[in-house]
């Protein structure tokens, strides 16, 4: 910037040369200016031009003069000159303010007279209060407003104008720091509300005789933290007086208040002052405007939400009835610190911050002071949130300004002295640039600018509080100050709210917070903690000590507690990673792996605290924690890599024991790849896209897993009885055979064999027999890996038919004695491990059968909704509940497959896209086949894709199957939490879920009962 001033001077004339010296970027503009009316003779005055070249925007400061001193009458010019040339406090002071606002040099143009308030706030060191404030607008509204050319409602905004003006003139140039000035915005805000009310109470004497009215800042006016130009946050409350009716008073105060808030929010005239903005009261802008104070606790008592309570923790009367006001503060006071208490204190507190986020544009993310990351509300919410755990039983916390509240919180030990430092400059620099930025035009606005002329004027007006040198690139040098700040504050929740959760409990340096036990205990608490007891004797094995593996956790808790805080079971989150990291923490990689990988860490928490299936199956091997930290370590695995790995490994193992154990090994491995996968979405954005893909994973687990188990238990028995005399292939069946497999699912399937030639039939029965029984009791065996149960209770005669028989047994039993429901059940039978020419073969055997040239008899349908009638009746656990059963109850899974299974068997043989052994993929060919519409197609779809997303969410949280809803608060909200509702929508979840089934019940009736019901 120097070198192109340097360049720019050299093509000007001697008298602009100076001027771009000194910092204006149009130096012919300003010439002609200090050359035109009012600023004659002025142009060689060093001291005026170097003041000019002193603010943020000479060429502003510069025009602002000029317009001034051409609407002063000549006695005022005269007077204003000698002033800038006399008196250097009024001359900084005037130009400070020109150069960064446009809109109050509008002001002063249009009131040129009003520079003298520069002189009349001056009064040395002491700082204007609310009653200094209070009798300046009354005077003004006295002169201009009573009698005067500009009426009340006008003469009020330009004495508040002539107010601020005097406020941002004692900012700009040092006179005070941030927290004054936002408490002297405050006080302004207070003495104008007042005065509007004594306008109104002017203009409707009636009302005013009839009511006591309050009005209770709320927000920044309550804090005594108000922006230069903000919405005035307010509660009105109001008391008959003596004789009076309430219904009659409470109409009465409406109309005051009604009147104060058109005499602030008018936009006629000389402009809105600020909008008066009362929605933080009871029920919102759907109550009403004022409220008695017994009628707003009656409220409070009944059915405020926590961030209701936040709210008022910054509740202040700043106008109106002193005495109502104060009282309604005291009653609600004790409300306001046992908000904590509250049974939804953290559903309410995290269902808040997600409001904030959401609420944020795309587009205005990365420029949002307030809200984006790192920005004031980052601070605001932690401090208060703080305040609200420890003010129930610290009164020294319970001040509504966010610096007094932070400062208190540093000297209660609640947070280290540093920190609290770090985040006060941070808050500080952040408020600055929010003001300056809205003084430019007097404009709410929370937006950082992108013009660099904005940026450099911002810069400038801000370099005592910028570290870098302004003076070579001032743009660059406050990009990287809001940068620095802003990084600060986005670990704020760790700094504020988690660290010092460690320091209670670990060996820290000297300087580190002292959180006492009970205060340690009410913090965990309020993050949702149910045994906060436990997660202090947690934190305290994982970091106490001065080992590097303790000052690593040191590091990384304050950041998992947040993670762990957010799920449904944080207790649960916090348990298990202490056993990972005790079963892990002499490993080198781990803790490292954490430490320099932060998406590693956040991946182990949300699988540590999301359920029990996880994190058990982590337990069992820990070091499967290596694969968070590959980019693609928790992609699924197809079933040609898992059946080598597995064949692999049996081949490797001295004995069937252990061969069948390797399989087992992997399939854990494995089902905790895709579980962890699932629990942090990495399946499928879409919810039935995540779901295919999880069914796939696991059937493709399985069939490698029996694959390697078949090959292990056949070496076993040839080792001891010579080459086996037949071959076996196994049959996949129900959800297996379709690819739909859950977590908890057992394997159905079908075992069929057949001899080699040259062996004896009864000789190759019992060595099948043997090898099956031998598979199945290897893999269900009790043991440290999660077993897999095969059920063969669908094969012909069930249980008392025989566990295998050969292809030619099963086309005589099939071609005599088959029943409708076997049928049906071969709808889903699939080839999936042992000889695949034998398995081919037993799929051409059964697809006559499930496929029936002649459609399904009517004797057979008749049987087939018998059936299903009947299971639908019996076979309900007793005490559940059918409309949320997910498998047999009303709409659930059986009503879905019944219905696709039944159009399978009835036009399979003419439309081949049916014959399919998948659910999801028959009811689309169904649609394609004309023989289901879209809609009802789309309601079938939805409930069986919600049901089996819901049955797998109980295996994944409680870490066994269920069909049902868990009845513990806890496990609902898991399972809630992995379908996507929020905390504290349990409720609404299972409202979704009896919506969606009622409607497909009601499409079964028709589809399969034929409307009969």
């Amino acid at each position: 910037m120097a070198v192109e001033e340097q360049r720019a001077g050299s093509r000007v004339s001697r008298p602009e040369n100076r001027l771009v010296r000194r910092g204006f970027t149009d130096p012919a503009r300003a010439v002609r200016l200090l050359e035109g009316p009012g600023l004659e003779g002025l142009a060689d005055d060093p001291l005026l031009l170097d003041a000019l070249g002193a603010t943020a925007d000479p060429d502003l400061a510069l025009l602002g003069l000029a317009r001034l001193l051409e609407a002063a009458d000549e006695s005022d010019r005269h007077t204003l000159r000698d002033t800038l040339t006399t008196s250097k406090p009024l001359r900084d002071r005037l130009l400070g303010v020109l150069g960064v606002s446009t809109a109050l040099g509008d002001h002063l143009a249009r009131h040129p007279h009003d520079w003298h308030a520069l002189v009349t706030f001056e009064l040395r060191d002491m700082h204007p209060g609310p009653e200094d404030f209070r009798r300046a607008l009354a005077d003004g509204v006295r002169a201009d407003g009573h009698g005067g050319a500009l009426g009340p409602a006008n003469a009020l905004r330009v004495a508040y104008r002539r107010c601020l003006l005097a406020i941002a003139a004692r900012d700009l140039t040092g006179t005070t720091d941030l927290a004054q000035t936002a408490a002297e915005l405050a006080d302004l805000a207070g003495a104008t509300l007042q005065t509007a009310l004594d306008l109104a109470a002017e203009l409707d004497p009636q009302a005013a005789a009839a009511c006591r009215l309050a009005v209770i800042g709320m927000g920044k006016c309550g804090g005594r933290e108000l922006n230069y130009v903000s919405d005035v946050d307010v509660v009105f409350v109001a008391e008959p007086r003596e004789g009076v009716d309430e219904q009659e008073a409470v109409r009465a105060a409406t109309r005051l208040a009604a009147a104060l808030t058109r005499l602030c929010a008018d936009t006629t005239g000389e402009g809105t002052i600020w909008p008066v903005d009362a929605n933080l009261r009871p029920e919102g802008r759907n109550g009403p405007l004022v409220r008695t104070l017994a009628s707003h606790l009656a409220y409070y008592q009944r059915w405020a939400k926590t961030w209701e309570f936040q709210a008022l923790l910054k509740a202040r009367p700043v106008a109106g009835d002193a005495e109502l006001g104060a009282a309604y503060v005291e009653a609600l006071a004790p409300m306001v610190w046992q908000a904590a208490a509250r049974e939804n204190f953290v559903a309410d507190v995290q269902q808040m911050r997600r409001r904030v986020v959401d609420s944020i544009p795309a587009t205005e993310l990365d420029r949002q002071l307030k809200l984006g990351p790192g920005g004031l509300r980052d601070v605001e919410f932690s401090v208060q949130l703080l305040q609200l755990v420890h003010g129930r039983t610290d009164p020294a916390l319970r001040s509504g300004n966010t610096l007094e509240a932070l400062a208190a919180l540093s000297r209660g030990g609640y947070v280290g002295r540093a920190d609290a430092a770090s985040l006060d400059a941070a808050y500080r620099f952040l408020r600055s640039l929010e003001h300056r930025i809205q003084l430019y035009r007097l404009r709410r606005t929370h937006l950082m600018p992108t013009a660099d002329e904005d940026l450099r004027r911002l810069a400038r007006s801000l370099a005592a509080l910028i570290n870098d040198d302004t003076r070579a690139d001032p743009v660059a040098a406050l990009q990287r100050e809001w940068k620095r700040h802003a990084m600060e504050v986005r670990r704020l929740h760790e700094k504020l709210f988690y660290r010092p959760l460690l320091d209670a409990v670990a060996e820290l340096p000297p300087g580190a917070t002292g959180l006492s036990p009970d205060a340690a205990r009410a913090r965990l608490e309020a993050l949702g903690y149910a045994d906060p007891a436990a997660a202090l004797r947690h934190l305290s094995a994982l970091a106490s000590g001065v080992s590097r593996k303790a000052a690593i956790q040191r590091t990384l808790l304050p950041v998992l507690l947040g993670w762990f805080a957010e799920s449904a079971d944080p207790d649960a989150g916090l348990l298990n990673f202490r056993q990972v990291s005790d079963a892990l923490g002499r490993t080198p990689w781990y803790l490292r792996l954490l430490r320099d990988e932060s998406a590693a860490a956040e991946q182990l928490a949300r699988v540590l605290s999301a359920g029990r299936l996880a994190p058990d199956l982590l337990l069992r091997a820990p070091e499967a924690v290596a694969m968070l930290g590959d980019p693609q370590g928790l992609e699924p695995r197809g079933r040609a890599a898992l059946e080598s790995e597995m064949l692999a490994a049996v081949g490797r193992a001295g004995s069937t024991h252990a061969a069948v154990a390797a399989v087992r090994s992997v399939r854990r491995r494995e089902l905790f790849r895709t579980a962890a996968a699932d629990v942090l979405g990495r399946l499928g954005e879409d919810p039935a896209e995540a779901l295919d893909t999880a069914g796939e994973a696991l059937t493709a687990l399985n069939a490698a897993t029996l694959g390697g188990a078949l090959r292990a238990c056949v070496a076993g028995w040839e080792a001891e009885h010579g080459d086996l005399p037949t071959r076996i292939s196994v049959i996949a069946m129900g959800r297996f055979g379709g690819h739909e497999l859950g977590y908890g699912s057992d394997a159905d399937v079908l075992f069929v064999h057949e001899p080699l030639l040259g062996s004896l039939e009864e000789e190759a029965a019992r060595a099948a027999q043997a090898v099956c029984h031998e598979l199945r009791s290897r893999l269900g065996a009790p043991s440290t890996e999660p077993p897999l149960l095969v059920d063969a209770d669908l094969r012909p005669e069930g249980r008392s038919g025989p566990l295998v028989r050969t292809l030619a047994s099963y086309a005589a039993y099939y071609r005599r004695w088959s029943h409708a429901w076997e049928s049906q059940a071969l709808l889903r039978a699939e080839p999936v491990a042992g000889d695949e020419e034998l398995g081919a073969r037993f799929r051409q055997l059964i697809d006559p059968l499930r496929y029936p040239g002649g459609g399904v008899p009517e004797r057979d349908l008749t049987e087939i909704r018998r059936i299903k009638a009947r299971i639908e009746a019996e076979r309900l656990p007793r005490g559940a509940d059918p409309t949320t059963h997910t498998k047999i109850g009303r709409g659930g899974l059986a009503d879905v497959e019944w219905t696709v299974q039944l159009l399978q068997l009835r036009h399979g043989h003419e439309v081949p896209a049916l014959r399919t052994t998948r659910t999801r993929a028959a009811l689309a060919a169904a649609v394609a086949a004309g023989l289901v519409g879209p809609e009802d197609a789309e309601v079938l779809d939805a409930a069986w894709v919600l049901a089996s997303r819901v049955r797998a969410a109980v295996m994944l949280v409680r870490g066994r199957p269920g069909d049902s809803f868990p009845g513990e608060a806890r496990e609902l909200a898991g399972v809630a939490r992995y379908l996507g509702y929020g905390s504290g929508h349990s409720g609404e979840l299972l409202d979704d879920y009896r919506r969606v089934t009622r409607r497909a019940r009601a499409v079964v009736d028709r589809l399969f009962y034929g409307g009969s019901g």
